[in-house]
């Protein structure tokens, strides 16, 4: 029995390691090209490369999950709220560190970032263009939502 309970404890706690946890703000910052998204994110990580790294995930995360607050608000991509756990096999690999989440986010000014300590994180806050039709349509091609023209 205590075999079991170490083994269970074990696996709890591996899941819960592998668990992405989104600790995110995303707000409107102004005007891309067409078919994309400028927009402002602020996130944390252990250091500062690995903040940026969780910040460019996060943009697209936010275009997808919660949309975009700010001046010119947007819903989200995804309005299925139980999508990210329903789906979780194909956003673990999409948000992987190589995952596919980079083609659609591009760091608007890479110099001007603005790293600050938070405890023991930094926070850094960073401008992304992130391409919302491509991102759109690569969702409506696996199966991740209906096309806009599919009807009701």
């Amino acid at each position: 029995m205590k075999k079991y309970v170490i083994i269970f404890f074990f696996s709890f706690i591996l899941l819960q390691l592998s668990a992405q946890s989104w600790e995110y703000d995303i707000r409107c910052a102004g005007v891309g090209v067409q078919g994309t998204y400028l927009v402002e994110v602020s996130g944390y990580g252990k250091t500062v490369e690995k903040a940026i790294s969780e910040i460019k995930k996060a943009a697209v995360h936010g275009v997808l999950f919660r949309g975009i607050s700010g001046e010119c608000k947007q819903k989200p991509i995804i309005n299925d709220p139980g999508a990210e756990s329903s789906k979780a096999d194909f956003f673990n690999k999409f948000f992987s560190d190589n995952g596919d989440y980079a083609k659609y986010v591009t760091a608007v000014d890479n110099t001007h970032y603005t790293p600050s300590k938070v405890g023991k994180r930094y926070k850094v806050t960073m401008l992304f263009s992130v391409k919302k039709d491509m991102l759109r349509k690569d969702m409506e091609t696996a199966g991740i939502i209906k096309s806009l023209d599919s009807g009701f």
